[in-house]
């Protein structure tokens, strides 16, 4: 019988995890549900011989369900989330895995009770460029490490915002630029450098109407381990440009945007530095959503899911499980907390920061 994957939450998201779920060998798709059963019917007509269901209940008991992934709203992951693990499906929670530090544990909890799977879907860890980033990383080709930067300069027009009510608020986005959109490059800068120790950051509102988070926003970061770090976010910079993550330390640097590596440095080569430049060298044509929220490559998603069933196959340990996720949810709350507050902030966070809502 193939692992059966159902869908909660239809919109534009869900459609990747679909794309990606037709390339698993022994996989399908085989129900959907969206509070808004028109949107899941929109979705079905793509899916031949998925099931619709309008009440979660009866999507829950669905014959052939084993994975639950959850394409809802942000700040509504908890909720689908912690009934999945209850009715004993693995979880798969598109980012952030919730808006709160509350959320994420209580998420994370309920799949620890029920001994189900829970992955966080973040999958710039799996390009191939951050791969070999991290293992010369771990290496130790960079000596010691002095800075890490990442920078996510994205555009979003007005009627991006405009045209979903959930967009922009802090009750179902949790936030702006970082927690929407720069996540991702939260989670691989912590994952390329290790733990956060402490941050100081500023966000505002600079480009946009109508929304309560920020659009525009600069945090300095302190690793554990002693480096620096810069972590920028925007969807105020038109016309939106590819994301970058630079890497130095005493012994290397290594720069890449997007899914290339732009440079690749070291005080001593090795015989694969010109294959690693070669094979990751730029390319033309990739955008990654700078500007377009749909303009993505699914491939992350395959790597993820792939990687998730491994982990379900050998009762191991997905490689961004719950409380992976919740890491880069706890760094971007603790901008938030020094951007309203106007101080440094330690990690980790002792509980919630209290944020507008």
């Amino acid at each position: 019988m193939p692992i059966g994957f159902g869908l909660v939450g239809c919109g534009m998201i869900a459609s990747f995890h679909v794309r990606a779920i037709e390339d698993l060998r022994g996989a399908k798709v085989v129900a959907l549900f969206d509070s808004f059963p028109a949107s899941a019917e929109r979705l079905a007509k793509s899916i031949p011989g998925v099931a619709v269901y309008s009440d979660y209940g009866e999507f829950l008991k669905h014959p052939g369900l084993d994975i639950v992934n959850v394409c809802t709203p942000s700040g509504a992951h908890m909720e689908v989330a912690v009934k999945a693990a209850n009715a004993k499906k693995h979880v798969v929670v598109e980012k952030p895995l919730e808006i709160t530090l509350k959320r994420c544990d209580k998420i994370i909890e309920a799949c620890k009770k029920n001994k189900v799977k829970l992955a966080t879907i973040l999958p710039s860890r799996f390009s191939g460029a951050n791969m070999a980033l991290k293992k010369a990383i771990d290496s130790g080709r960079f000596g010691k490490l002095t800075l890490g930067d990442t920078y996510v300069k994205w555009w979003r027009s007005q009627e991006y915002y405009d045209s979903g009510g959930w967009r922009g608020t802090w009750a179902l986005d949790g936030g702006g630029a970082y927690m929407n959109q720069a996540i991702h490059n939260v989670d691989l800068l912590y994952w390329l450098m290790g733990d956060v120790a402490e941050v100081s950051g500023i966000t505002d509102r600079l480009a946009h109407e109508r929304i309560e988070v920020e659009d525009t926003g600069v945090a300095t970061v302190r690793f554990k381990n002693g480096a620096l770090g810069v972590l920028e976010a925007s969807t105020s910079a038109y016309p939106g440009l590819l994301k970058k993550t630079e890497i130095h330390g005493t012994t290397g640097t290594a720069i890449v945007e997007q899914d290339d590596i732009l440079l690749w440095d070291f005080a001593k080569s090795t015989k694969k530095d010109d294959t690693i430049r070669e094979t990751y060298a730029k390319k033309e044509g990739n955008t990654g959503g700078a500007s377009d929220p749909s303009a993505i490559s699914y491939a992350g998603h395959l790597a993820q899911l792939k990687d998730f069933i491994k982990a379900i196959k050998t009762n191991g340990t997905p490689v961004i499980d719950g409380r992976e996720g919740r890491k880069s949810v706890e760094i971007i709350l603790a901008i938030y907390k020094s951007s309203h507050t106007g101080r440094r902030v330690q990690l980790p966070l002792k509980s919630d920061p209290r944020l507008p809502r």
